[in-house]
Formats: structure tokens, C-alpha cells, sequence
């Protein structure tokens, strides 16, 4: 049997990494977190334009975008910016897509009219793991943008339907492994990213298996790990957006009540009402 992996924070491997998050960074956005897991720190805003790409022109019914970058000093060794090179960064583009598609899922798009949200995603720093704390992060900064929405009467009613957590797992040395650092990740003979809803629904599973096979007991075990794991962070999202909500001046009285007593980010909660 295989030693058990040490980690560097001494974490269990069902353990999430620390969760921190900083809300209304940004004074021009609706909506804005700075979301951490661990040494990975991602700033996420939310907007909001008028008007629709051209394939929803004349349907009512909204859009949303997102944007994904990591900054220049966001890893050990300098990376470009898109902006300075010819063409888009392919990574960038291929996790922007997923951001955005992730997101799309929980909106009521006919509640918005013809208008888009559009979510930016930066990363400060990466120690793996960035999509998946962009995920969650983002979703944060969309509850706060659209209660700010209805608060303002830019919108009428709640669009969100749910919303959205994202955690990695892999298979390393021989052991599965929750929400890898870089070390991990780049130790892993399997990785995995799934992003599922408040409602214990799943949205996305993106992974690979490099160098040997997976069985599926072992991707069941990675399933099963994700999902504790998610359930532990829309816990860590109660307690956070509990603490928003508290000092927050959009959020109406009503809106307040909803969250405390569970509101969006109620995954654990309804797992262990059902035990």
C-alpha cells in the first residue's frame, strides 16, 4: 500500500483548503468577490450591458458571458498578457467558456430581458485549482449583483434558480485526493473538476487520466470525495455570504431572511435534513 500523500498545509485527503473571500472589492461592480482556496486567490466581478448576442435578438430572454485571465505574476514565472500577444491565450478561452457555461445553468434568462451579465475572472495567484475557485467565487459575486438588481429595481424578481460550487479531485500516489494544489495536480494520475448545484444537481465533470487507466471503483471514490467536498463548501458559502448579507445595504430585509435560513447556498443543510 502506498504511503499516505503529505500535504503541505497537513491536510486530510477529504480536506478542503482554507476558504476566504473578500466582498464589494470592486466600487464600480454590482457585484464583486475576492475568492482564496488556499494559496489560490481569484478576484471575481459581475456586470451587467444591454442588448444580446445576435442569435437572441427579439427573444426577451438574456445572456451571460464571463472573461478568464491569470495575471502576469500570477505564477512563479511571469506570464504574457492576452493583450500584448497576438492571438488569445487557448487555456483562457477554453476556462472562460466554462466558466460561463457553468453560470448559465442557474440563471431564469426570461426574467432578464435582453441584456447580458458579464462575469470577469482574474487570477492573482495560482496554486492549481483556478478554474474551480472561480467557479465558486463567481457564483458569490452573482448572488451579491443580483440582489443589488433588485434592491436598485433593475430587475424585478430573483433570476438565480440555484447556485454553483466547483472542487477538484485526483488520483495521486495511489490515493484520491480533494481539491489539489500545484504540487498535487502535477503529481496526478487522475484529475477531475465538478461543478454542481445548491440542489445537489451536477452542471460539468472535466477530467483526464494520463499514464494508466482508472477503474471505476477508483472514479467512483472521486465522485463520492467531490461531493462531501462540495457539500463542506456551500457549508464555508452559507457562513461567508451569512457575514455579506449582515453588513451588505442591498439586500433587503426579505432577501436577509431567505439567506440566513439557507437561501442559496444550502447544500449541506438539505443533505443532512435528509439523514
Amino acid at each position: 500500500m502506498s504511503a499516505p500523500v503529505q500535504r503541505y498545509d497537513e491536510r486530510a485527503h477529504d480536506a478542503l483548503r482554507k476558504i476566504r473571500a473578500s466582498f464589494n472589492t470592486f466600487g464600480y461592480a454590482p457585484g464583486s468577490v475576492l475568492f482564496e482556496m488556499g494559496r489560490t486567490k481569484v478576484l471575481c466581478a459581475v456586470g451587467m450591458q444591454p442588448g444580446v448576442p445576435h442569435f437572441l435578438k427579439g427573444q426577451q430572454r438574456g445572456w451571460l458571458t464571463a472573461e478568464y485571465a491569470m495575471l502576469p505574476t500570477s505564477t512563479g514565472v511571469r506570464s504574457q498578457r492576452d493583450s500584448s500577444s497576438a492571438a488569445k491565450n487557448g487555456r483562457s478561452v477554453e476556462i472562460s467558456r466554462f466558466i460561463a457555461r457553468c453560470l448559465r445553468t442557474v440563471i431564469d434568462f426570461e426574467k432578464l430581458g435582453e441584456r447580458t451579465i458579464v462575469v470577469d475572472c482574474d487570477v492573482l495567484q495560482a496554486d492549481a485549482g483556478t478554474r474551480t475557485a472561480c467557479i465558486t467565487g463567481a457564483a458569490l459575486a452573482l448572488r451579491v449583483a443580483v440582489d443589488k438588481w433588485m434592491a436598485d429595481r433593475v430587475i424585478s424578481g430573483d433570476i438565480l434558480k440555484s447556485s454553483l460550487a466547483a472542487v477538484s479531485v485526483g488520483w495521486v500516489n495511489g490515493q484520491p485526493l480533494l481539491d489539489l494544489d500545484f504540487s498535487e495536480d502535477g503529481r496526478a494520475d487522475a484529475d477531475f473538476n465538478i461543478v454542481m448545484t445548491d440542489t445537489g444537481n451536477l452542471v460539468e465533470i472535466q477530467g483526464a487520466v494520463e499514464g494508466s487507466t482508472l477503474t471505476w471503483d477508483q472514479f467512483e471514490q472521486l465522485r463520492s470525495l467531490a461531493v462531501r467536498g462540495i457539500e463542506d463548501l456551500f457549508k464555508e458559502c452559507n457562513a461567508l455570504t451569512g457575514i455579506q448579507t449582515s453588513r451588505s445595504s442591498h439586500a433587503t430585509a426579505q432577501q436577509k431572511t431567505k439567506r440566513d435560513t439557507g437561501g442559496m447556498f444550502s447544500l449541506g443543510n438539505r443533505l443532512n435534513s435528509a439523514v
